[in-house]
């Protein structure tokens, strides 16, 4: 695509739906497999995720999942609750 013909990013943007940009959003704050024992004690990253999961909630009108997701997000940076141990150690 020569430059002449593509589109700024502002009008890309403008092309999605505040849902979709919404999921975007949340795809790219979720804690991949890869980095979880990386960042499964981030507190930063945890309560991002969980913020970015309860706005697509809200705008798929589910208030409860939202405030759900909120309260986890605030529980992150309380520090009311840390990491679960690993799914797959133990076994």
């Amino acid at each position: 695509m020569s430059q002449s013909t593509q589109l700024p990013k502002t009008s890309q943007l403008n092309e999605l739906t505040t849902l979709e940009l919404a999921q975007a959003l949340m795809e790219r704050l979720t804690i991949s497999p890869n980095d979880w024992h990386r960042l499964k004690s981030n507190r930063n990253s945890r309560a991002n995720e969980q913020v970015a999961a309860a706005i697509v909630y809200l705008l798929k009108n589910q208030p409860e999942e939202a405030q759900a997701r909120l309260q986890q997000a605030v529980g992150w940076l309380d520090r009311s609750i840390c990491a679960p141990p690993c799914p797959t150690h133990g076994k």
